[in-house]
């Protein structure tokens, strides 16, 4: 029969050291686990995001053919209650036929309400009508691509030049063939 070793203290201190950091992180992991079940159940999906992005570049085309490009520098997609695409800190969007850039919209703020096919535009909104020279300036604007018309009800200010025009709201199809001003008003500058 073997002599069982024995162990020197210094062997004994080692091992205990050793296992010592093991315990006490388990021990602040336990103690630091601790959840109000109130505050668990407060958590609701709903409020939180889907999706967060930044800097967005988006093309929309048909046929191959870009009908739109949409840049963004964030992002904020829900899909609970309803599915939506929020765009906290603006909007910068071309509108094309063909080749050729036909208008623009800027605003400071967007939100798009994807099941409804609306997209409303608000806080200095810009648009450039590059066919007719136009710039209008209005609070918001909603684009419903289900019917492909673009309207406001807020008022407008339109500038061509030395034109100024104002207005009670604006009216529009998706590609700025025909926009209008309703209840137009302002000044022209006639060349005689």
């Amino acid at each position: 029969m073997q002599a069982a070793k024995s162990q020197s203290p210094k062997g004994v201190r080692r091992r205990a050291l050793g296992t010592l950091p093991c315990f006490v992180l388990l021990l602040v992991l336990t103690m630091s686990c601790r959840n109000d079940m109130d505050k668990v159940l407060e958590f609701d999906p709903k409020q939180y995001p889907q999706q967060n992005l930044d800097s967005v570049r988006a093309v929309r085309s048909l046929g191959g053919k870009r009908q739109m490009v949409l840049k963004s520098s964030k992002v904020v997609v829900f899909d609970q209650p309803e599915k939506k695409t929020v765009y906290p800190h603006g909007i910068d969007m071309q509108l094309f036929s063909g080749d050729v850039i036909t208008a623009s919209i800027t605003a400071d703020s967007a939100i798009s309400m994807d099941e409804r096919k609306l997209v409303e535009a608000y806080g200095n909104v810009v648009i450039i009508d590059y066919r007719s020279g136009d710039t209008s300036y209005l609070n918001s604007i909603v684009w419903n691509s289900a019917e492909h018309s673009i309207f406001s009800n807020d008022p407008v200010r339109s500038v061509n030049g030395t034109r100024v025009t104002y207005g009670d709201g604006f009216r529009s199809d998706d590609e700025f063939t025909t926009p209008q001003i309703l209840h137009q008003r302002g000044t022209m500058t006639i060349d005689e």
